[in-house]
């Protein structure tokens, strides 16, 4: 059988993880990558440059180099974080490349596929969209004191770490341009590829940008969505593994779903997820994905068998 053409969307360490199990499953990867990051090395980039923020494509770029030395080199070059309180304190050489290449060519994806060559990287790295980007939430419950209130909270870094309820998502600007790269990879790929990675932050946004909202409703791949191993966080306070297929369901009414993978830890209620799943067109995997002495994060050569599995499954007609 063929190897399946890919697109992954998402931001982080989430991404990070899938894209190093998607490896050994095929080298037809496009990672498309939120650019809606605030915080750290990435918002003092983006506060003093104007650039997108580096930080989630660095990760994405890391996590697909090629499996020797050299890639592992250049891998652990990028990733290197100068300690300190000087002005490179806090951060990653990686980021600091890659706007350098941003002010010598005009063209951002030139910057990146340099950093990818240099990595002899297994696919492309991409933003979702063309601008820097803002996300903005409705949380209930932000305020421990004031449970029922709703507070908006502006900024990534700030949604990520605020406790309560998200009721409702925004990106700002309201409808920025994607990249054409993007939206072709989405429409070109075999299987699209949503999560794992923080849910309000790192996943939902995509679907806030326009065009790669109506390149997933139109797209003839097959789109599944991975379910986080952690399903409590700050941003998702009091959500299940239903709560999250159903939040995708409310954020995109018009994108369907073809699969969605879940790690067996954070099934409740097999029969009342499956229903879930089979409510936005999905079928329901269940495969132990996590490490088994770190049950939050993923095992990638355990995450490459139930990747291999599922997108195996079933092609685009």
């Amino acid at each position: 059988m063929s190897r399946p053409v890919v697109a992954a969307l998402g931001g982080g360490h989430g991404l990070a993880a899938s894209l190093a199990a998607l490896r050994f499953v095929t080298d037809e990867i496009t990672a498309i990558v939120t650019v809606a990051d605030n915080g750290g090395s990435s918002g003092r980039l983006r506060g003093e440059f104007g650039v997108l923020p580096p930080g989630d494509l660095r990760m994405a770029l890391s996590a697909l180099c090629e499996e020797t030395e050299w890639g592992h080199t250049w891998r652990d070059v990028l990733q290197h974080r100068f300690a300190g309180d000087g002005p490179l304190g806090g951060h990653a050489l990686g980021n600091l490349l890659i706007v350098a290449l941003w002010e010598l060519h005009e063209d951002p994806v030139a910057g990146l596929e340099l950093v990818g060559r240099l990595l002899n990287a297994r696919g492309r790295v991409l933003p979702m969209a063309a601008v820097p980007l803002d996300i903005e939430a409705d949380v209930m419950g932000a305020h421990p004191e004031q449970p029922d209130v709703v507070t908006l909270v502006r900024g990534q870094a700030q949604v990520a770490t605020t406790k309560g309820q998200v009721r409702e998502l925004r990106l700002l600007p309201a409808s920025p341009p994607a990249y054409p790269e993007s939206i072709a990879a989405i429409r070109a790929a075999d299987w699209v590829v949503l999560g794992p990675g923080s849910w309000f932050t790192s996943v939902m946004p995509h679907l806030l940008v326009p065009e790669l909202a109506e390149a997933l409703s139109v797209t003839r791949a097959r789109r599944l969505l991975v379910l986080n191993l952690e399903m409590v966080t700050n941003e998702t306070a009091g959500f299940s593994a239903i709560h999250h297929v159903e939040s995708f369901a409310a954020h995109a009414p018009g994108i369907r779903l073809d699969a969605v993978l879940a790690d067996p830890s954070v099934v409740d209620d097999e029969q009342a997820l499956a229903a879930a799943c089979r409510a936005v067109g999905a079928e329901l995997h269940i495969h132990r994905v996590a490490i088994a002495t770190s049950p939050t994060q993923h095992d990638r050569l355990r995450l490459a068998a139930a990747l291999q599995d599922v997108l195996g499954s079933g092609r685009r007609p």
